[in-house]
């Protein structure tokens, strides 16, 4: 599928998530086979583009790829502003942010609270895609909430107004991530607007999202927690829809050869004591499956030492027997 002037490798791409989708994960993802990956969410407000956490996230050292960055905010102005930035940063994809439904960002009215607002909505994509000369996409969910599912108005919006893509997720703001997602409001926006649209929401397996697109008849899928500690789901759909054909789930040596060096990637970047921290939350994703009663993960959390995570995570795997299969992580 195409996104603007940009062809890319297949129809899979990792979501932007804050606090997840930084650059080790992004570049491990892009590794495995996803189409694009999504920077995490950055501010349009540029007193904070100095800060540790927004520098880390404009890092795009040694990544390949196309290179999307999703920008949040309420102020055409503004989020124009973001737009130049991150491009003159190397950005050659911006990505507005319609559809995150924090309390933190929904209470600025940035992320899903827009969708309130299809008029400010108009606005924003106006300013941003009149502000720079890459493709500008949009992620937004299906409404406000179950009565005010408004996706499609937002659709038509975003297509009139000069978008190239549409990411939606399956469902409304008030939902957050509760339920499960709903993928008849994705289909009718296929219906209604020409640009390509990306289903998002619950896709945790290979029949997930070959069931998604179906359903949906959606130009490509974006995942998001079913990548949390699960890399691999890429490959895996990138096998089934090219062959029909189920691929064997990684062993747990290729496990653990990953999720090392997805740690030390990590450890790496963020430095000491930050990297270790941070890649906790990563390990727990990883491990969730195999350590049922928790107990290896209040060990692994309580280690500060980059080479002595590295020393838990081999005498872990050690004690686990290759009969064990990975699955993706539950919702």
């Amino acid at each position: 599928m195409r996104i603007g002037k940009y062809e890319l490798e297949n129809n899979l791409m990792l979501a932007p998530m804050a606090g997840v989708t930084d650059r080790p994960t992004r570049q491990l993802c892009k590794s495995m086979g996803a189409g694009l990956v999504v920077s995490e969410m950055l501010s349009s407000n540029p007193s904070v583009w100095n800060t540790q956490k927004s520098q880390l996230r404009m890092n795009h050292e040694g990544e390949s790829g196309i290179r999307s960055v999703q920008i949040a905010g309420s102020e055409p102005e503004l989020m124009a502003q973001a737009a130049q930035f991150n491009v003159d940063n190397g950005a050659q994809i911006i990505d507005i942010n319609m559809g995150c439904p924090a309390k933190k960002v929904n209470k600025k009215l940035a992320g899903s609270a827009l969708l309130q607002q299809p008029k400010l909505v108009e606005d924003i994509v106006k300013a941003v895609v009149n502000a720079v000369d890459v493709p500008v996409t949009l992620k937004i969910r299906t409404g406000w909430d179950t009565d005010n599912r408004n996706g499609v108005q937002i659709a038509q919006i975003a297509q009139a107004n000069g978008i190239q893509s549409l990411a939606v997720h399956g469902r409304t703001r008030a939902c957050m991530y509760k339920g499960k997602a709903e993928y008849e409001t994705i289909r009718r926006i296929k219906n209604c607007i020409d640009i390509p649209v990306i289903a998002n929401g619950d896709i945790l397996t290979v029949d997930d999202a070959v069931n998604v697109l179906k359903v949906t008849g959606a130009d490509g899928v974006m995942i998001g927690r079913g990548a949390q500690g699960n890399p691999w789901i890429f490959r895996e759909i990138n096998h089934y829809l090219a062959t029909g054909e189920y691929l064997s789930k990684p062993s747990l040596s290729e496990i653990l050869s990953v999720l090392t060096q997805h740690v030390r990637n990590v450890q790496a970047f963020y430095g000491d004591p930050m990297g270790a921290r941070i890649a906790r939350k990563h390990v727990a994703w990883y491990v969730e499956k195999y350590d049922v009663d928790r107990t290896f993960r209040r060990i692994f959390n309580a280690i500060d030492c980059g080479e002595s995570q590295i020393e838990a995570l081999e005498s872990f795997f050690s004690s686990l027997s290759d009969n064990t299969n990975l699955v993706s992580p539950a919702a």
